[in-house]
């Protein structure tokens, strides 16, 4: 599709909208946008970056939305009342969605490849990205974090990669029902939980995904994605080796885990670079992708052996006097529920200090939050929370931190809220003793990095 005009992204520095951008550009598209992180100071360096990449960039008040043949690319979340979309309908220019016009992309391409899933989206793209770009098949790329295979000095924010080749890999959002726009030739589902949407609600979504699909590939140790499986499934699973593709022999370590997987008659082994059994499930279902469009499975684990992780996902910021401190994505139950089993593989007090990523998913799992701290905890472990995010616009503020700390509480676990988030760092450090791992879990909010980057200086 051309490409060839002007694009205003509405939330430029965002993890969907900035590798959205990266694309337009290196398909010669004209690209500007504006940002309401920026207008408030936060991560100049990522506003740089674009600056640098050929991006126009304007205060979120509407200045830069002023050529009606301007396509204005807003996400879900951004209200009619932010004064660029005002701009737009005010001069009649167009106004797209974030999903509609990476759809249009997508669909476009000869091999588009969708990765879907409550859970591993990210980090199973930049797997199978990886395998295509290391075996020669020069993909395209779409990712929500960044991609440290991909990543280098002058381009530190690498969620993005412009191929060549036929391949489009993207992970696909099921949670505002914008997966249904999206028509791949290979399907990927990871996992079905809730999250954003109702058990019902995501079954018909997933279910209308993989039915358009030449192959699905499906995880069959998820029940839920598991029961959608139709005839065009390739299945992979750590559990039952009848399945297509199938991992056993597994080995965790703290750098990693090593595994065996098995398709038809052949057989491979290698160590992953990034730990826990929810990244084997992660790479197999890479593999069995990369399987389907012709990748020989030695050549697609020796790829996948070299993967070097993505950005934020149970990332080592380093250790300072005995303590080691990671930043994690995690903010939801089977996002939690990795991490803790993955850091409970070895031994080590955890301290976590959580940041619900909005009022409105707080409200929408609280039960899901206080069931898998609850559990999910030992004895020894510490949780903090603040908070949740907010950056402004209108929110239902009902359900709080405490009430998650609260029911944490109560099921004998050790939980506190505060109402800053420097508050909970003064906890941690005021807690943190030789031995110990400080978790700083959470998304939609870069100064997360920021803080833990700050607790490893502080424990140093």
């Amino acid at each position: 599709m051309s490409l060839d005009r002007r694009y205003f992204f509405c939330g430029i520095g965002g993890s969907g909208m900035l590798p959205l951008a990266m694309i337009v550009a290196g398909r010669g598209g004209r690209i500007a946008g504006s940002d309401r992180a920026r207008d408030q100071g936060r991560s100049p360096e990522k506003f740089a970056y674009l600056t640098a990449h050929g991006a126009d960039l304007f205060p979120q008040d509407g200045s830069g939305v002023t050529d009606p043949e301007t396509i204005v690319v807003v996400s879900t979340a951004v209200e009619a009342s932010v004064p660029d979309v005002a701009a737009a309908h005010r001069i009649s220019a167009r106004v797209e969605t974030r999903a509609q016009l990476l759809a249009h992309l997508f669909n476009s391409a000869r091999a588009p490849i969708g990765i879907a899933g409550t859970s591993g989206k990210s980090t199973t793209t930049g797997m199978l990205g990886w395998i295509l770009a290391a075996t020669g098949r020069d993909p395209t790329i779409m990712n929500g974090a960044v991609m440290k295979n991909f990543a280098k000095a002058e381009a530190p924010f690498a969620s993005a990669r412009v191929g060549k080749g036929e391949t489009f890999v993207s992970e696909v959002d099921e949670s505002d029902g914008s997966i249904a726009l999206y028509r791949p030739h290979i399907a990927v589902l990871n996992n079905v939980a809730h999250d954003h949407k109702s058990m019902d609600e995501l079954r018909v979504l997933f279910r209308d995904f993989l039915t358009k699909a030449a192959t699905a590939v499906i995880n069959r140790d998820n029940g839920e994605a598991a029961a959608l499986a139709g005839p065009n499934a390739v299945t992979y699973s750590l559990s039952d080796a009848s399945a297509a593709v199938f991992g056993f022999d597994l080995a965790p370590a703290q750098d990693g885990i090593a595994f065996a997987v098995k398709e038809g008659g052949n057989v491979a082994r290698l160590k992953l670079k990034v730990p826990g059994r929810h990244n084997v499930a992660n790479g197999l279902a890479a593999l069995a992708a990369a399987r389907a469009v012709g990748v020989p499975l030695e050549e697609a684990a020796e790829a996948l052996a070299g993967f070097e992780g993505v950005k934020r996902r149970l990332e080592l910021v380093g250790s300072a006097n005995g303590i080691t401190v990671y930043d994690d994505f995690a903010h939801n139950p089977d996002k939690i529920t990795a991490t803790l089993a993955t850091l409970h593989d070895f031994p080590g007090r955890l301290l976590i200090c959580f940041q619900p990523h909005g009022f409105g998913p707080l409200k929408l799992m609280k039960d899901g939050f206080i069931d898998v701290f609850a559990n999910g905890l030992h004895a020894s472990d510490v949780l903090v929370m603040p908070e949740p995010v907010y950056f402004g616009g209108t929110v239902d503020r009902s359900v709080s931190s405490g009430e998650i700390v609260a029911g944490v509480a109560a099921a004998g676990r050790q939980a506190f809220a505060f109402p800053t988030r420097d508050k909970c760092g003064e906890k941690l450090l005021a807690l943190a003793k030789p031995g110990d791992r400080v978790v700083v879990m959470g998304a939609r909010d870069d100064t997360l990095s920021t803080f833990a980057a700050g607790l490893l200086n502080q424990l140093g």
